[in-house]
């Protein structure tokens, strides 16, 4: 059967993503232009565990993916007809829910005799910033310092232009976001950790500080070191084990909110300063940051005030695991050429540079 041809002008692709928790499918025109974006998230399934479950992420996600792209079609006033290609992550991430986005992926495009464009999870976090941007290849223009902090990724990755990346620098251990959920469980906050441990740290008034993890002369990232110091803390304030202090509510409320700050302002201290040592050093035109942890207001507002470049910062909603940001991708890897067979398969531990 011969692929139906499609030119890149007015291209409609649909984009589906499940490499974690989130079974996400969202339609793209032309690269830029958003037409839906639909995320069915799991967070209240996996937050009675302290964490995602990849057995029962698995099995969410088989129940809400054709809901899904029946809700993306709906909102953004197609039908799958009017789609001219499909895109899909195919890693990295947990096996099981990738497999159930990539054979769904599989079957439309088949169905509809149109291209099937695998996209590296971590890559699509990049071009939601051409979702929130005009065209971040003319202004500022390339290359470009990425911060991509998304799952057990915190990466430093230099642009050099479509498809062209240099991973320059990564986590050596646990990376941020892992961190921000690790030391909100030692806090007693609830999963995910990154949303939690921002909204309790408001108001804090800077009574403890937390280390820095620099590791001189790289651009790699630690985080091990701060969640271990922080759950030291935590014992000596009394704040774990739950109850081991004596406090009342109010007393522990200020005690977990001056820890969770100072551990906020590490990450984001360590990650910013990294983020702008890596664009001066590779003479970068500006900074984009994509992934999970990038929706984190104290790190997007010490980030842009610190930068003396132009910061591309999606909003929080295209930073967090999306099916758009697979569809603006994967327009552009159509237009150098790119597609993928149906012989496609996961690979839940890609790279990316």
């Amino acid at each position: 059967m011969c692929e139906r041809v499609i030119g890149p002008a007015d291209m409609k692709i649909l984009g589906i993503e499940t490499s974690c928790d989130e079974t996400a499918v969202g339609i793209v025109e032309d690269g830029r232009r958003l037409r839906s974006n639909v995320i069915a998230s799991q967070t209240a399934l996996h937050s009675v565990h302290g964490g995602v479950v990849p057995e029962v992420a698995s099995r969410q996600h088989i129940k809400d993916i054709v809901p899904a792209v029946e809700q993306a079609l709906a909102d953004s006033g197609s039908n799958l007809q009017d789609v001219d290609a499909v895109a899909v992550t195919h890693g990295p991430g947990l096996a099981g829910a990738l497999i159930t986005g990539l054979n769904t992926a599989k079957a439309i495009a088949f169905g509809l005799n149109v291209p099937l464009i695998g996209v590296n999870h971590l890559e699509g976090h990049i071009y939601a910033s051409w979702l929130s941007h005009a065209n971040p290849e003319e202004d500022p223009g390339f290359p470009l310092a990425c911060l991509v902090a998304s799952g057990g990724h915190t990466d430093l990755l230099l642009m050099e232009g479509h498809g062209r990346y240099e991973l320059v620098g990564r986590t050596r251990d646990d990376a941020a976001g892992e961190a921000f959920d690790k030391a909100a469980r030692i806090l007693g906050l609830s999963f995910p950790g990154g949303p939690e441990i921002q909204r309790v740290s408001q108001g804090a008034k800077g009574l403890q500080r937390l280390p820095r993890a620099w590791m001189k002369d790289t651009l790699d990232f630690s985080f091990s070191g701060l969640k271990t110091a922080t759950l030291h803390l935590a014992q000596e304030q009394g704040v774990y084990p739950p109850g081991s202090g004596g406090h009342n509510p109010d007393e522990l409320a200020d005690l977990v909110r001056e820890i969770a700050s100072a551990f906020q302002e590490s990450v984001v201290e360590v990650i910013s300063t990294k983020l702008l040592h890596m664009a001066e050093k590779y003479h970068a035109r500006g900074l984009i940051l994509g992934g999970g942890v990038t929706a984190n207001a104290r790190l997007r507002q010490e980030i842009a005030r610190i930068s003396p470049l132009p910061v591309i910062i999606p909003p929080p909603v295209l930073c967090t695991d999306n099916g758009a940001m697979i569809a603006a991708c994967a327009y552009f890897q159509y237009k150098r050429g790119h597609r993928s067979g149906l012989e496609l398969d996961i690979d839940p531990g890609l790279p990316l540079g």
